[in-house]
């Protein structure tokens, strides 16, 4: 399946979080979680900023839909998020149960972007979803919002919040 024009809206609200984080003065990442009816059930951003690097929206959205949704439910929803899942938030989304992810730059972009802006690597290595969760259903870059995605990065590291 590709990302489809009537999912952009649900991705460009995953910008906006990941804006609001960096206004907060947190790493700039947002997600959305969206049942099979197109409803939002959920949305977050991150917030490792309070010292727990755990805190990230992918996580808290899994372990809401597993205290929330039904097995059937979290396997019709989908995860829209400006990141791919880091292997964290990969392993929590399969071990829950999570249907389709969707996300705005891949885990190999943002990697590329943060070495260009000489950010150290983190402490857990960089993993496309499909090698942590491989049946999870993973689409993405989405290219005509992956600049502003990068374009937050780069003030997080570089220009401020």
């Amino acid at each position: 399946m590709t990302v489809q024009d009537t999912e952009l809206p649900y991705l460009r609200r995953c910008v906006e979080l990941a804006a609001e984080a960096l206004a907060a003065g947190d790493e700039p990442f947002g997600s959305v979680l969206v049942g099979a009816d197109g409803t939002v059930l959920g949305e977050d951003h991150n917030r490792v900023a309070s010292g727990d690097r755990t805190r990230h929206p992918e996580f808290a959205l899994a372990r809401w839909s597993a205290a929330h949704l039904t097995p059937g439910e979290r396997a019709e929803a989908t995860v829209y998020t400006s990141g791919e899942h880091c292997p964290m938030c990969a392993a929590a989304h399969a071990w829950v149960g999570l249907g389709r992810i969707v996300y705005v730059a891949s885990s190999e972009q943002l990697s590329a972007w943060l070495a260009e802006l000489g950010v150290p690597q983190p402490p857990v290595r960089t993993l496309p979803v499909h090698e942590v969760a491989p049946g999870v259903a993973v689409d993405g870059p989405v290219p005509e919002l992956a600049e502003q995605v990068r374009a937050l990065h780069v003030r997080f590291h570089h220009g401020g919040t």
